[in-house]
């Protein structure tokens, strides 16, 4: 894992007690060597927590500062001898004022100590009434134990052996103002930001307050992990929940039970190298403060303790289908935003040219379909009929009659123009004519046909007035399945964003909530319907014998590599390791292999297909558009990412 660039963050809100640190320290260290059992290399505790948040006019008492003190001394004792981080808050009195601080430590040291920058006193917070800002200290480093500790809101901590490994820490309420600290300390390098806070708890509170972690993380491009003050904090006017969060560039990867008394821990395990090829492909994210306002500190790489028998297993799930959210309502969300980003862009394009109709090509499968619906969506949606949108079958040789009448029913249904071109008899007219034998059912074979149904498009669309609206999806360019200036062409591509896992998705989305029930019943059967651009004979049945998956391997592995290789940069060895987390028990490594290999092989000899494509809609965060996201040299060496297949 560490190999792959995954670090293991973990937040503890440990059962406490107020102004009780003896209590507390010994919860604090239990809840350290439990990060430690689970094998965690950053801690975060919460606000306060060796005195307790809520201690009041306590906090101006010596005898509290003093045990305080006492207890920070004890607990950096305890991690001695291990290379676990931890960040826990305390008060410190410093010539004449009291800062709320975290300290961070490590194997026995106190690396140093961050003050609060933002102290809260509206509401139920008084903060101002014990504790001055960060900006009102009048030292950069303290005297802890005959050691000389830095301090101060410009620490950032980079470890010595990774140079790219940064974090830094602010607390509370330094996260809920416009322009928090770790705004800063991520623009400087931190990819790691550090929150001990205390929030109480509040109707809708907990919400916002993910909502807060997840944004932040998201507009940092970091991971962010929160750890809030337990419910052993004082209830006299407030309760806190002890809640917990670890968030990964906008997406909560683990979260904390609320209201419970015992010490809870949260782990997540945190892709570091993504973060990072993410702020490389975001150029603007170096703009503004540099690291050069920062004291860079030091830290030793913090190694997972290990077991012969506990071996360390990813501590975060790994979606088989990462371009499909698994959340129904937000998978129902993206399917319907998908379509109308589909639709507005076909609709722009229509009336900038002034077309009479939109000519598609329809074969019964689910990229000519999705293709139908958006089609007739635009139509209706500019007032104008169906029946605008010219909808043409052309069975060949590898049709079935399943596909034929799933597409003749949909087009009927919907309302679309339809016509019924067999290819058949021309391309057996071509066969002959390039001297081609129509029994040998090669690649020409196959082609053949594909061109065929692209010219009866596009001459219908000339004749008509018209623009051919191309099917072909995300997953097919990756690929290259599909036919150089054959099903590769169109006029207006509305699918080439939306990989093959997805489409399906969004069809049903349509069947659920737009279609009737005569269009439904076809949309179901469709989606049903293997997946083949039937471009070969049938079996002696009359069924698909041509199945896509059968020869590139399955549409959900190829979505996952690509995924994982244009969304994180990530090498074939560690898509290999994620692969396998997300179909243990499905797929063995040697076929992920196997398929990998098709993945790469095809992906860099078949550049020159997508560098040609098409105008249509960008509508995640993948893409492939010579135009936009994806520009890569047609002859580009692959050898680099198949040799490292080929060691796997």
């Amino acid at each position: 894992m560490q190999h792959y660039g995954f670090a293991r963050v973990a937040a503890a809100s440990p059962e406490l007690k107020v102004a009780d640190c003896d209590f507390n320290t010994a919860k604090i260290i239990e809840a350290i060597q439990d990060a430690v059992q689970a094998q965690a290399e950053y801690l975060v505790l919460p606000e306060l927590c060796v005195t307790g948040y809520t201690c009041g006019d306590l906090f101006l008492q010596r005898t509290l500062l003093d045990g305080a003190k006492a207890s920070l001394t004890r607990i950096a004792a305890a991690t001695a001898g291990q290379s676990i981080i931890v960040v826990l808050g305390l008060p410190l009195d410093i010539r004449g004022r009291l800062f709320n601080c975290a300290a961070v430590i490590q194997n026995g040291d106190i690396l140093g100590f961050v003050p609060k920058s933002c102290i809260p006193g509206y509401s139920e917070f008084y903060e101002p009434r014990w504790f001055a800002a960060a900006e009102e200290l009048e030292t950069d480093t303290l005297v802890w134990d005959g050691k000389t500790v830095p301090i101060g809101s410009d620490l950032i901590f980079a470890c010595r052996e990774d140079g790219n490994l940064l974090f830094g820490v602010e607390i509370c309420e330094d996260l809920w103002v416009p322009i928090p600290p770790s705004s800063h300390l991520a623009q400087a390098g931190a990819v790691l930001l550090f929150n001990p806070s205390a929030s109480n708890e509040l109707v809708g509170k907990a919400d916002y307050r993910r909502q807060l972690v997840s944004g932040q993380s998201a507009s940092c491009v970091a991971a962010y992990v929160y750890a809030g003050s337990n419910t052993g904090e004082s209830s006299t006017d407030v309760v806190f929940g002890g809640h917990s969060l670890i968030a990964e560039n906008g997406q909560i990867l683990a979260e904390s039970e609320r209201f419970t008394h015992e010490t809870r821990l949260t782990v997540a395990d945190i892709d570091i190298p993504k973060l990072h090829y993410s702020r490389t492909v975001m150029g603007t994210f170096r703009a503004g403060r540099g690291a050069g306002d920062y004291r860079v500190i030091g830290f030793s790489y913090p190694a997972a303790a290990t077991a012969v028998d506990k071996p360390r297993k990813l501590a975060r799930k790994v979606a088989p289908n990462p371009f499909v959210p698994g959340n129904p309502l937000l998978r129902d969300e993206r399917c319907q935003e998908i379509l109308s980003i589909q639709t507005s862009g076909l609709m722009k394009r229509i009336r900038h040219i002034g077309i009479k109709q939109a000519v598609i090509g329809i074969s019964g499968g689910l990229d000519s379909t999705l293709a139908l619906l958006v089609a007739v969506r635009a139509m209706k949606r500019l007032g104008r009929p169906a029946s605008d949108v010219l909808a043409v079958t052309m069975p060949g040789f590898g049709t079935t009659n399943r596909t034929y009448d799933n597409a003749v029913g949909l087009i009927k249904a919907l309302g679309a123009s339809m016509m019924v071109v067999d290819i058949k008899a021309a391309c057996l007219q071509h066969f002959a004519d390039i001297g081609h034998d129509k029994d040998v059912h090669d690649l020409t074979y196959e082609n053949v046909q594909a061109r065929e149904r692209t010219q009866i498009l596009m001459d219908l669309a000339n004749k008509n007035g018209g623009i051919v609206i191309g099917t072909g999806d995300l997953s097919e360019l990756a690929l290259g399945w599909c036919t150089y200036n054959g099903d590769h062409m169109s006029m207006y591509g509305v699918n080439g964003g939306i990989p093959k896992t997805l489409i399906k998705f969004v069809v049903q989305w349509y069947a659920d909530y737009e279609a009737d029930d005569a269009v439904k019943g076809f949309l179901h059967d469709i989606i049903a319907t293997g997946i083949s651009p039937e471009l070969l004979p049938p079996s002696p049945t009359g069924e698909i014998a041509q199945l896509t998956e059968n020869i590139l391997g399955p549409y959900d592995v190829h979505d996952f590599y690509l995924y994982y290789m244009l969304r994180t940069g990530a090498p074939p060895a560690k898509i290999l390791y994620l692969a396998e987390e997300a179909f243990a028990g499905v797929f063995t490594r040697e076929q992920l292999v196997s398929w990998m290999r098709v993945f790469y092989a095809r992906f860099f000899s078949q550049q020159f297909k997508r560098s040609c494509l098409p105008d249509g809609p960008k509508v995640g965060t993948v893409s492939l558009s010579p135009r936009g996201d994806w520009r890569m040299p047609s002859d580009a060496s692959g050898a680099l990412w198949l040799k490292e297949v080929e060691a796997l």
